[in-house]
């Protein structure tokens, strides 16, 4: 599968993506799916024939870079986007200056897949939006 990842300010798409994969699916409530941090995060679109297929957005703050609102469409699902969607939020996230640290929500269900990918799972599981998570890190190479 062909697509393209890059940062983007079509935030339509974003949230359009976001609320297929997270409201209508995941039953996650509107009013928790979208909040204030949208309006400063780093927003990450992945698209396939310029159609929109996957989002992620970054949040910047200190030495830690925070990846969330990871999603890809079902019909782009076990292609390997969802891991190239996490290595350029990494590859933005280690090309800031100053970061040292990229940190996630996982759901527990992927825990598997994030550690894949080199994160390690810390603290304890937690309710996100009726949802069961852990917080999960990479330390970047300095």
């Amino acid at each position: 599968m062909s697509w393209q990842i890059a940062p983007t300010n079509d935030l339509t798409a974003c949230f359009a993506l976001r609320h297929e994969v997270f409201v209508l699916e995941q039953g996650v409530p509107l009013t928790e799916e979208q909040d204030t941090l949208d309006a400063t995060a780093t927003h990450i679109l992945a698209s396939k024939d310029g159609a929109p297929i996957g989002a992620a957005r970054i949040l910047f703050n200190g030495d830690t870079a925070k990846v969330g609102r990871v999603c890809v469409v079902q019909s782009a699902r076990g292609t390997g986007l969802g891991a190239a969607i996490i290595r350029a939020c990494i590859g933005i996230a280690a090309a800031t200056p100053d970061i040292r640290t990229v940190k996630l929500g996982a759901q527990v269900n992927a825990i598997g897949f994030y550690e894949k990918l080199g994160f390690t799972g810390f603290g304890p599981v937690y309710n996100d939006a009726g949802i069961d998570h852990r917080d999960m890190k990479m330390e970047l190479p300095q």
